[in-house]
């Protein structure tokens, strides 16, 4: 933020609007202001700002500037009111108006500061602030109850940085606030629907109780075959289910249904794949994990379905781009990793292979914490087959 104050100095030193004398004065206390921000004192800058200020009251740029000082020394009341005239300038100064919002917000002027950092958030540039306004302007949405409007401000910070710890929680609790205002909504307006069985199918399966998951899930599909989503649904129920030959069976046969209600179901279309490789089919698995990447061309699931047929058939070199594509699309699937290290040793390509064998071994160990977790909190893992197979095999050498 220092620097941001330090960029807005550098332009007060060429000031020319006031009396010869005045303009000396100004260009003596911005230098020194400089020299105190890059000294990293903020409260001595700020009375080098006071007095540009006292020399200049109507320079709207200088008021801006100690307008920032302020509102980091946290005199948010001050700060707003040498923020408002600043923002007279042109063109719209995006940062001054959502530290103003800020500022508001810290002032309990809930309306005014949810409107200036509603302006701003979209047009900020600088990634610190951007994140600091939005991160406000979520808990204005939160308390104010508009889930959805926090919803879409939680989407734009994720994607500024996947990893921010707090961002992900934020993200956690508007989703699942989210998810719990809509079932109570389902609940209320149709208690015996297909889709309030749905509903309590998919919260008996993040539970990790698939017999119960079922048993909703076929309530649902009695009730309202057409629901769409609920023979995929279903299926996916069936294969977290006993490993039998008879529950296989019966996804499979919920996969093609699924299909069949909608031809663009891209997802059913990958699972049939992988039970088609699962019993040696190759061609049929050929078949449907082409299909799929030609409905979905990034979905990691068939990226890597499809190069594992090709391994089988020794064609590493097909395999190959589609296992690096895999690899960006989910950097944390340990199965990727192993494939890749197995294709890199059987192209002769040591160093690559090393490396893979080395991340397969990171993300496996990461993953098996993770798993503990999830035991812990008594859920089950999203995509759990695929980790479990690589939990079964040992480090390629």
């Amino acid at each position: 933020m220092l620097r941001f104050a330090i960029g807005l100095v550098a332009a007060l030193v060429a000031f020319g609007q006031a009396k010869p004398t005045v303009q000396e004065q100004i260009a003596t206390h911005a230098r020194q202001a400089q020299q105190y921000l890059e000294s990293n004192r903020p409260d001595l800058a700020a009375k080098e700002f006071r007095a540009m200020v006292a020399l200049d009251p109507n320079n709207l740029q200088v008021r801006g500037n100690l307008g920032v000082l302020l509102f980091f020394q946290g005199d948010y009341a001050a700060a707003a009111e040498l923020l408002r005239p600043a923002l007279a300038l042109q063109p719209t100064p995006w940062k001054l108006e959502a530290l103003l919002g800020m500022c508001e917000k810290r002032l309990a002027q809930t309306s005014a500061a949810q409107l200036d950092l509603e302006k701003s958030f979209p047009q900020l540039i600088d990634e610190k602030i951007r994140r600091q306004a939005g991160m406000e302007l979520i808990e204005i949405y939160y308390g104010a109850g508009a889930l959805d409007k926090a919803a879409s401000v939680v989407g734009v910070l994720r994607k500024l940085d996947p990893a921010d710890i707090d961002v992900l929680y934020t993200a956690n609790r508007i989703y699942s606030d989210l998810a719990d205002e809509s079932m109570l909504s389902i609940a209320m307006l149709a208690p015996d629907s297909a889709r309030m069985h749905q509903v309590m199918a998919r919260e008996a399966a993040r539970q990790g109780n698939s017999e119960a998951a079922i048993t909703q899930y076929r309530k649902a599909l009695e009730i309202d075959a057409r629901t769409p989503g609920l023979h995929f649904e279903l299926a996916e129920a069936l294969m977290k289910g006993p490993s039998n030959s008879s529950g296989r069976q019966e996804a499979e046969k919920e996969y093609k249904a699924a299909l069949a209600a909608n031809p663009l179901d891209e997802k059913s279309e990958c699972r049939l794949g992988q039970l088609a490789e699962r019993r040696s089919d190759l061609k049929s698995a050929q078949t449907h994990y082409s299909r799929s990447l030609e409905l979905q061309p990034d979905d990691s699931d068939a990226n890597l379905g499809l190069a594992k047929v090709w391994i089988s058939t020794g064609q590493n070199e097909k395999a190959l781009p589609l296992l690096k594509h895999a690899a960006e699309l989910e950097p944390y699937n340990a199965v990727v990793h192993y494939h890749l290290a197995t294709v890199y040793r059987k192209m002769g390509r040591e160093e690559d292979a090393k490396r893979e064998r080395a991340e397969f071994v990171k993300v496996r160990n990461m993953k098996a914490g993770l798993a503990k977790t999830y035991q812990t909190m008594r859920l089950e893992p999203a995509g759990q087959d695929a980790q479990d197979e690589a939990q079964d095999k040992e480090v390629p050498r």
